[in-house]
């Protein structure tokens, strides 16, 4: 009988870790929109390395979540909403872009608000965006030793 009783405590207790393993996946992959939260857009010529879920940074914390990702038809360009946290307003002027955080580190959205004094609305578009440089175009460039992709010339000793 104390076996049994035992046994349905340590089950129950597996079930609770179980369930808030789950409930924190969830509020952590960025699916479920905060409740305290509003949503703005961006149109990015390249997001890669961005995904649902991903954090959107301002000042290096951490005041949002990409929500949706999708291709403009028109425009060739992906088309990002982002769920920001109520009680950061951002100016109309502010500029979003997407950021690394080192040479092997993740890729996060990073905002910087900008001057002016009216604020974007909900469901409002952030207009002036960056989108993600690619690290190896970067090397090649750096590599092709200048920008018409030409090796440099190897100077000669004069004696």
């Amino acid at each position: 009988m104390a076996y049994e009783r035992a046994e349905i405590v340590a089950g129950a207790a597996i079930l609770a870790v179980a369930a808030g393993f789950a409930l924190y996946a969830v509020r952590g992959s960025g699916v479920v929109g905060e409740p305290d939260s509003y949503p703005l857009t961006a149109s990015f010529r390249s997001v890669e390395g961005v995904s649902v879920g991903t954090d959107v940074r301002l000042a290096g914390v951490k005041v949002g979540t990409v929500t949706d990702l999708a291709l403009n038809p028109q425009t060739y360009f992906a088309d990002a909403t982002i769920s920001m946290r109520k009680d950061v307003a951002l100016p109309t002027d502010s500029t979003i872009l997407i950021s690394s955080e080192g040479l092997l580190g993740g890729t996060f959205v990073e905002v910087q608000p900008g001057g002016a004094e009216d604020m974007l609305e909900p469901g409002g578009e952030i207009e002036d965006t960056q989108g993600a440089v690619s690290l190896i175009t970067l090397l090649m460039k750096f590599a092709g030793g200048g920008g018409d992709g030409s090796a440099p010339e190897a100077e000669t000793a004069v004696p």
